[in-house]
């Protein structure tokens, strides 16, 4: 039996609404405003790893993979992991740097580099 981790090259959240209507805590979802300097809890099923030494691309996921065009650029300040009834999770915070138009198609991000 091996150790399931997972590395993640960006923060996937879930949209807002799905908080509102009770299907996920608060912590799995996008703030309702993403304001620049805030700082914010996030939570993930699963043992996952992040980068701490720069900006990563915070998106929303529909689940499945299913990811959006990156929609801020944030930095993890830490992360950790722990059981809850007997599941893996991952738990932390981050610091939103920027803010992007979702419909603005320009390039933020090429690979863990931020584009300014």
């Amino acid at each position: 039996m091996g150790i399931l981790v997972e590395f993640n090259p960006d923060l996937a959240l879930r949209d807002q609404s799905e908080f509102l209507k009770g299907a996920r805590k608060k912590d799995e979802c996008v703030p309702e405003r993403l304001i620049a300097g805030t700082i914010h809890n996030f939570l993930k099923k699963g043992h996952r790893n992040y980068w701490f030494m720069g900006e990563v691309p915070l998106v929303k996921t529909t689940g499945n993979q299913n990811l959006s065009r990156p929609i801020a650029s944030i930095k993890i300040l830490e992360s950790t992991h722990f059981l809850e009834d007997n599941e893996q999770y991952t738990k932390g915070k981050y610091q939103i740097i920027a803010v992007f138009d979702i419909n603005d198609p320009k390039i933020h991000f090429e690979n863990l580099e931020r584009i300014k």
